[in-house]
């Protein structure tokens, strides 16, 4: 058993509260709970009561065993000298104040349902299982899925919002050159992310900036930095783009020793960097204020416009400065910009809305469930089990309760295992 259980019991009233009694036969009648502690001190603050005669107010503090007082040593610990409540599943021993005078002590296996405990042990059960729930997920009401998701999704939100935070500081708190690291990265997907990160972190915002009128410049700064243009293939091209890096690197001082190594190996032609790093030049070509036309964009439509990019035409008939290929237009997929969509541009709109103070979750969720779910084998496994996954909220959202909550054992913490157990 987890005192997890014990705060779930206490915290919903999952007992018989009419008959309460301390192991000294007082009376207990529990006015309220108090608020949950998820940090250091005692489990609960603020509670009101009543024992005997007398209503108190202060906090209450649980244990498996009332022993476990004394194994965490909390006799020596003033934060626990509020505590007008010891709540315990087994009463194996008195516990006192520093005053020698006993602490109230209720113990609460007598007043919990065996259909509480049984559920409980369900979902706990030892069996090699995917999650703990899973036999019972396809049977939790729609409306607790549905708003619990919606929490998820935020709280998934929240979390990249602390990495964008850390970001901007060191970006000295330019949204726009953010967005570019951000937006750097995520063309580099897995496999090229941190390269990309890397190289992006290699020069300062404004070189990029002073580059913008011109794509072959911008072109040669991010294949320069890259270590790209480190190649003797014969082509025009890549000679004016090596004298463009020359001149760049003498002007702005430029270095890319910290830079990691560009992959090519296990990617499809379509995400070589050399492709992705030409669509990033050309979006930057294309939009001056980005990261303001990012923030005005309503609806996925709208940002599907402002992505519509492509690489050089050299890159037409090339995946590579040392070989021809058919002819194509390399620009920017649906699916692509849907993946900036959910790591970059709805991450960046929440931060950036929250900074400012304005409430645009409507907008952040109007955006997100207009995108298809994401297919991963944690998404594919959660629709085996309930077909849940209709959009890339959805998806998102399942994610964070897959990593966050179900990897954990936080049952008892998720609005799923709660209702399971009730």
């Amino acid at each position: 058993m987890q005192e997890d259980f014990l705060h779930h019991i206490w915290k919903y009233k999952k007992f018989h509260a009419l008959e309460l009694k301390t192991t000294e036969a007082e009376t207990i009648v529990v006015k309220n709970v108090g608020i949950h502690n998820f940090n250091a001190g005692p489990d609960f603050f603020n509670a009101q009561i009543s024992i005997g005669e007398q209503l108190w107010a202060g906090n209450v503090e649980m244990h498996i065993n009332a022993s476990d007082w004394y194994v965490h040593n909390h006799e020596n610990d003033k934060n626990y000298d509020n505590v007008i409540l010891h709540v315990v599943w087994e009463h194996d021993i008195e516990v006192y104040r520093k005053d020698k005078t006993i602490i109230p002590t209720l113990e609460l296996k007598p007043y919990v349902s065996k259909e509480v405990l049984l559920s409980y042990e369900k979902l706990f059960s030892k069996k090699q299982r995917w999650i703990n729930c899973e036999n019972d997920f396809a049977a939790v009401d729609d409306f607790v899925l549905q708003n619990w998701l919606e929490r998820l999704y935020f709280e998934r939100l929240e979390r990249k919002a602390n990495d964008i935070e850390l970001l901007l500081k060191q970006s000295s708190n330019s949204w726009e050159e953010a967005l570019f690291k951000m937006l750097a990265k995520n063309f580099g997907l897995k496999v090229n992310g941190d390269a990309f990160l890397s190289l992006a972190n290699s020069f300062n915002f404004s070189v990029l900036r002073k580059q913008q009128p011109k794509q072959q410049s911008l072109e040669a700064l991010l294949f320069g930095q890259a270590g790209l243009l480190d190649t003797d293939a014969q082509e025009h091209y890549l000679n004016e783009l090596q004298k463009e890096y020359k001149f760049l690197k003498t002007k702005f001082q430029l270095t890319n020793i910290g830079v990691l190594p560009i992959q090519f190996f296990r990617l499809r032609p379509s995400n070589f960097p050399t492709i992705r790093l030409s669509q990033l030049a050309n979006l930057y070509h294309n939009h001056n204020n980005l990261f303001s036309k990012i923030t005005e964009a309503k609806t996925s439509e709208d940002i599907y416009a402002i992505f519509n990019v492509k690489t050089a035409s050299f890159w037409e008939t090339h995946y590579t400065f040392n070989k021809t290929s058919k002819r194509s237009v390399k620009k920017l997929t649906k699916s692509f910009i849907d993946l900036l969509i959910i790591n970059t541009i709805v991450p960046l709109k929440f931060s950036y809305a929250k900074h400012q103070g304005k409430g645009e979750n409507d907008i952040i969720l109007s955006i997100i469930q207009q995108l298809p779910s994401e297919k991963n084998s944690i998404v594919n496994k959660f629709n085996t089990l309930a077909e849940i996954s209709a959009s890339a909220f959805h998806s998102q959202a399942l994610l964070q309760l897959k990593n966050e909550y179900c990897d954990k054992n936080k049952c008892l913490q998720c609005a799923i295992g709660s209702s399971l157990i009730s």
